[in-house]
């Protein structure tokens, strides 16, 4: 009877151990996780109640970063914003996008493909309206920013979809360095992928070249204004009389890496009548005309090249009348020319000519 207490003394005592270094290994491991966590854990959280965030936010700014509220696509300040800097979050002031990563989904919202930083920002599941998707949030202060989606141009394929009231801008001058401009510092694949390209075409009314532009796979944004004039600002009033010397262009900027200078020509040709002199259709003048505004001699000989074989094709019947001539001035054009098809959920049928600009 003696021996067999201390047999069942010595199994106690040996689960007792086995349970405590099981237990001990769990803790070690939880340990190890927060370490990686890293500065996410460590970050000071900002927090008030919603009496103090009604005093220090606008009604929308409340409406959408602490009720999760979304602004009207194309209403924000920051949708057609590309100057080059950082965004920070307008309720803690945390550097959360870079204007490196910015770009135009055409969806009426900000788009970055990548963070500032994963440290500074929070994901959640959102299944309300009916349909699943990633809320994005502030991880300082929780503010509600938008979503996510894997809709977004490479190389990370991913769409930060941003209200603009939530963020507030700071100009690039001593902004600190984000994760992703670190990488492709030090990665060239990266540093690659991560550059871009600017072109810009005349080819009558620019509503219609925009909207064609846009929808071409590896154009990042679009912006539509007056090139090849004499005239210092001018409007489109002024560009309708057809006596400041400019055309209606579009301004592309594109990732070459996914389309080339060549294969955006090849478009620009595709979407109008180069054969027409001073007009597209119905629109006649001077501001219509057909044209390329080359940035440099790259540019210069392949739209050359590109004239030189369709030419040669016979494709149009007669000769091409479009200018191929230096890039000037570029005047942004008023607000509610840019993407005016997609503001109005219109979408642009048959040639560019056939939609006539009207004041």
């Amino acid at each position: 009877m003696k021996k067999k207490s201390i047999y069942i003394i010595m199994i106690l005592v040996f689960l007792t151990g086995y349970l405590s270094l099981k237990s001990l290994s769990k803790q070690e491991s939880l340990n190890a996780e927060k370490s990686n966590n890293g500065d996410k854990n460590m970050m000071k959280k900002v927090e008030k109640t919603n009496k103090e965030w009604k005093e220090v936010l606008t009604p929308e700014q409340y409406r959408v970063m602490r009720k999760s509220g979304t602004e009207k696509p194309f209403s924000g300040k920051y949708n057609d914003h590309y100057e080059k800097g950082i965004y920070y979050c307008a309720g803690c002031d945390t550097p959360l996008f870079s204007s490196e990563t910015k770009y135009d989904h055409g969806t009426g919202w900000p788009s970055f493909t990548a963070t500032f930083d994963e440290n500074y920002i929070e994901y959640r599941k959102d299944n309300s309206l009916f349909m699943s998707r990633i809320e994005v949030r502030c991880a300082v202060c929780g503010a509600h920013l938008g979503h996510v989606f894997d809709d977004g141009p490479g190389p990370t394929h991913k769409h930060y979809c941003i209200n603009s009231v939530s963020l507030d801008f700071k100009e690039a001058d001593s902004q600190p360095e984000s994760e992703s401009h670190s990488a492709e510092k030090s990665d060239e694949s990266a540093r690659k992928a991560a550059k871009t390209e600017t072109a810009i075409f005349a080819a009558g009314c620019f509503w219609g070249v925009e909207d064609k532009f846009r929808k071409t796979p590896g154009v990042i944004s679009t912006e539509v204004g007056y090139t090849g004039g004499h005239a210092k600002n001018p409007t489109y009033k002024q560009v309708c009389t057809d006596k400041t010397g400019h055309a209606e262009a579009v301004k592309v900027t594109f990732d070459p890496s996914l389309i080339s200078y060549e294969e955006l020509l090849k478009v620009f040709f595709s979407i109008h009548d180069a054969t027409q002199i001073n007009r597209q259709g119905p629109d006649i003048g001077r501001q219509y005309r057909s044209a390329i505004f080359y940035y440099n001699d790259e540019q210069k000989m392949a739209a050359e090249k590109i004239v030189k074989e369709l030419e040669s094709s016979g494709r149009f019947g007669k000769s091409i009348a479009t200018e191929i001539v230096p890039a000037s001035k570029f005047y942004k054009a008023e607000e509610y020319h840019q993407q005016y098809y997609e503001k109005r959920k219109k979408g642009s049928k048959g040639q560019c000519g056939t939609d006539s600009c009207l004041i």
